[in-house]
């Protein structure tokens, strides 16, 4: 594990993008944190890492949010919203946890409400924590990235 100081969500985002500049295929990132941690801000950099241009948001309302154009394919999830096994597999959530390309799921926790698990050859876990108002201690399994 290594831990990056952020202090803004530029620097949030550069950590994203060498992220995603590490990533291969096949590789899942689970992203914790709480309301306003820096969540998506991070997923931008992801995506700018893998080379994708187009403009990142959250996919609160819609579960999912697929954007191609790079040298992998990324999905974006949020599952904040989904609270039983049921809700996750209707979602088709199952589906990206072995993708074709990138995943990125905001709010990984609730898939202890089912029966999925990250594959732990593909997972990379980060955990962004509001430290003070324009402070972030980031967490993540570090990859080489």
């Amino acid at each position: 594990m290594a831990t990056f100081i952020s202090h803004s969500p530029a620097e949030t985002e550069a950590l994203g993008e060498s992220l995603g500049r590490a990533a291969e295929h096949g590789f899942v990132f689970a992203v914790s944190g709480s309301l306003g941690a820096g969540k998506t801000q991070l997923v931008k950099g992801i995506a700018r890492g893998l080379g994708v241009t187009a403009r990142v948001h959250s996919p609160t309302f819609t579960l999912v949010n697929e954007y191609g154009g790079g040298r992998l394919k990324l999905y974006h999830l949020d599952l904040y919203r989904l609270e039983t096994a049921a809700q996750i597999l209707s979602a088709g959530v199952p589906e990206f946890l072995s993708p074709d390309g990138v995943t990125v799921i905001e709010w990984p926790e609730r898939l202890d409400a089912g029966r999925w698990t990250l594959d732990a050859g593909k997972a990379r876990r980060v955990r962004i924590e509001i430290a003070g108002e324009s402070r972030r201690d980031i967490v993540y399994d570090n990859f080489g990235a």
